[in-house]
């Protein structure tokens, strides 16, 4: 009887180990045998020894072999769901990012000298939402036009390569036109990146490229980006970095460009700031609906005749200085122009007046003196 127990015994834990692991089918008809064995009738007492001892030594060495087997296989059978559940862990969480700022182009003062202005108080139009990486990059719309681009600015998004080329693409309005007497790097037109390649590490993507000229490239996009990238730099936080390109209607090159931007660990205490850097180019005229660009021409002054004195001795009166000259008046900022001034081009028709007089009737209204084109 104690060694049917026993045997019994070791029947139910090899059908339990084997049925775990799932085992093949001849391992757990050696378990359905060696649970049976109780159940077998013997000639004689030795018999039953004899047959129990060899079945219960066949049984312990399986049971040895198997289970090695067993767990080899469970473990291999198990990686791919482990690896799996990694995947799921690190996999990038959805962020609800803000609604894009609508800004209405009639808000933004007129360029007068700047290259950029502070908007809302230099204060992004978003406060930190959100410490998960996250990138927007809208395809083109119909008229092939870029739009709001955010991104989650870091050290990881740095790139450690050198920028290649991007020639290649044409972003809406492009012109290739240079004007070397005005300009030192000859091009009017750069292809503008919205969110810089040394912040995002995209460079050919058509998304992120603007016609946009090479003042505003230089003088108004790039110290803000260059400000971005040395904040990440020296802090090693993040930023939320948003860049907005404004359209008029229908046109294909834009008016200026919208930068936000705001650093996330410190909740905008290291980098803040809220810019509109204006798509203008000193001395050009643009066609904003199309690209076309032309020099400002100024004006040929001629001489005023003066008549012949009757009398020799008779003294002739000097007119006065400037005496007829036409000047455009700025009734928003107070600032009068030469009519050829770049800044007239920019000026929204509402603030635009003509007036003709001297500079100093001018003056006398409360209107200061434009400091590109110097009137």
């Amino acid at each position: 009887m104690n060694k049917k127990i026993i045997l019994s015994l070791l029947s139910m834990i090899s059908v339990l180990v084997f049925s775990s692991c799932n085992l093949p089918e001849s391992y757990s008809n050696q378990a359905v045998q060696l649970s049976n064995v109780s159940d077998l009738e013997f000639k004689d007492k030795k018999s039953e020894e004899t047959i129990v001892t060899e079945l219960t030594s066949d049984v312990v060495t399986t049971l040895e072999t198997t289970v090695a087997t067993a767990i080899e296989t469970t473990f291999s059978e198990t990686e791919p769901v482990t690896t799996s559940l990694t995947e799921a862990v690190t996999e990038k969480k959805e962020v609800v990012l803000p609604s894009d700022v609508a800004i209405d182009l009639s808000s933004i003062p007129d360029y007068n000298g700047s290259p950029y202005v502070e908007v809302n108080d230099n204060k992004p139009y978003f406060e930190v939402f959100t410490d998960s990486y996250f990138e927007k990059y809208p395809d083109l719309d119909s008229l092939g036009r870029c739009g709001t681009v955010f991104e989650m600015l870091g050290p990881e998004t740095m790139p450690e390569v050198e920028r290649e080329g991007i020639g290649m693409i044409k972003p809406s309005g492009w012109h290739t036109v240079k004007y070397p007497e005005l300009i030192s790097d000859l091009y009017l037109y750069n292809r503008c990146h919205l969110i810089g390649f040394q912040l995002c590490g995209k460079n050919a993507d058509e998304r992120n490229l603007i016609t946009g000229t090479r003042y505003m490239n230089v003088e108004g996009m790039l110290r803000f980006e260059d400000k971005t990238a040395s904040y990440i730099r020296q802090s090693g936080n993040h930023v939320l970095y948003r860049v907005t390109p404004l359209f008029e209607g229908s046109d294909l090159v834009v008016r200026g460009v919208l930068m936000e931007a705001l650093s996330v660990e410190d909740n905008g205490s290291g980098l803040s700031f809220c810019v509109f850097c204006y798509n203008v180019q000193l001395g050009i005229g643009i066609n904003y609906s199309d690209g076309e660009s032309w020099v400002i021409e100024e004006p040929v002054v001629t001489e005023p005749e003066v008549a012949e004195p009757e009398v020799i001795e008779r003294e002739i009166p000097v007119p006065e200085e400037n005496v007829g000259q036409q000047y455009i008046l700025n009734t928003n900022t107070k600032k009068f122009h030469y009519p050829y001034c770049n800044s007239v081009n920019q000026m929204k028709e509402k603030n635009k007046r003509e007036y003709t007089g001297t500079r100093d009737e001018v003056i006398s209204q409360g209107y200061a003196a434009c400091k590109n084109c110097n009137p």
